[in-house]
């Protein structure tokens, strides 16, 4: 802990009246409770907050008490300016090109680019809901039900259910902590890990007929054709990534998603431990950590796909 820090965020928190708070485009689990669990403890302790997604919060996650409040958008002034769960400034949206520096940055990817006036970066922490579940209270805020189900939610997603590599004790009694607050967690691990909408599941299906397996990696692909012909409204992967990571046999899971005619989502996650996935996605000015991490690339779907798979091998030794 670097006690100068925090004590640094807490005062800055302190003084704050209106804070806007925003994570990365194309939400996660991490990134909507991350959000939720700083903004919803802010806005107990009295301060006006906009929780700020640009992509919205997905459908999946709505169950959680507060995501009704996430705007596409900020509005009015602000005198504090957090992000969560962002590795990469230009990932919060093409919104907050002129938004300025942000005051605080609060993240757990190995490759983040320390690009706030205050940085918590703790790539060790599994989620940055983690993180928050550590030093919330540092900070005088109070960690209530509604707060604790979105952390949880946040650690529970990026470990995919407490099954990546780099799990550790600390992550599980995290977990307890925020448990003892009354929150159901098999019922947040149903929803938001198990649970598909009949859209998603057949987007699934057109993932997993298009799945490829060579030299330790395992990779699925999604196009545009796919997502209209499932009916699937979003432009992310429904979370196959976690499917593909319990593929056996196999040391790196991998999803190709189409975005247009020019631009291709990719996400890596690292299926043995000692596997560092961040190192490929940084080369591909993406960012992520050891266990999984993700980019967007310019260019054809096959031309992506062709050149990712292979600096992968070569990156990764495999």
């Amino acid at each position: 802990m670097d006690n100068q820090l925090i004590g640094e965020i807490k005062d800055r928190l302190s003084t704050a009246k209106n804070i806007v708070i925003a994570s990365h485009v194309r939400p996660d689990g991490d990134a909507i409770g991350s959000l939720l669990g700083l903004g919803l403890a802010l806005r107990d302790a009295g301060k006006s907050v906009q929780m700020v997604l640009v992509d919205g919060a997905p459908a999946s996650f709505k169950y959680l008490k507060g995501s009704e409040l996430i705007t596409k958008e900020p509005k009015g002034d602000h005198d504090t300016f957090i992000t969560v769960d962002c590795a990469d400034f230009k990932r919060t949206g093409s919104i907050f090109e002129n938004f300025g520096q942000p005051d605080i940055n609060i993240d757990h990817h190995k490759t983040n680019e320390k690009f706030g006036k205050l940085n918590l970066i703790e790539a060790d922490e599994v989620a940055t809901a983690a993180i928050l579940t550590n030093y919330l209270p540092a900070w005088g805020l109070t960690i209530t039900q509604p707060i604790a189900a979105a952390l949880l939610t946040g650690i529970l997603t990026d470990t995919l259910g407490f099954r990546t590599s780099n799990i550790t004790p600390a992550a599980m009694r995290q977990a307890a902590v925020l448990m003892e607050t009354g929150v159901d967690m098999p019922e947040i691990y149903m929803r938001s890990l198990v649970r598909k909408t009949f859209p998603a599941a057949r987007y699934w299906g057109a993932g997993l007929s298009s799945l490829e397996s060579k030299n330790g990696i395992v990779w699925g692909t999604l196009t545009i054709a796919d997502r209209k012909a499932a009916g699937y409204g979003g432009n992310d992967d429904a979370d196959l990534i976690n499917m593909i990571s319990a593929i056996d046999g196999n040391k790196v899971g991998m999803v190709f998603v189409e975005q247009n005619t020019r631009h291709v989502k990719i996400s890596w996650r690292a299926l043995e431990a000692g596997i560092d996935v961040s190192q490929v996605a940084k080369h591909f000015q993406g960012g992520g950590h050891a266990a999984a991490a993700g980019a967007d690339i310019e260019g054809s779907l096959s031309e992506v796909q062709k050149e990712v798979l292979k600096k992968t091998r070569e990156l990764l030794n495999l």
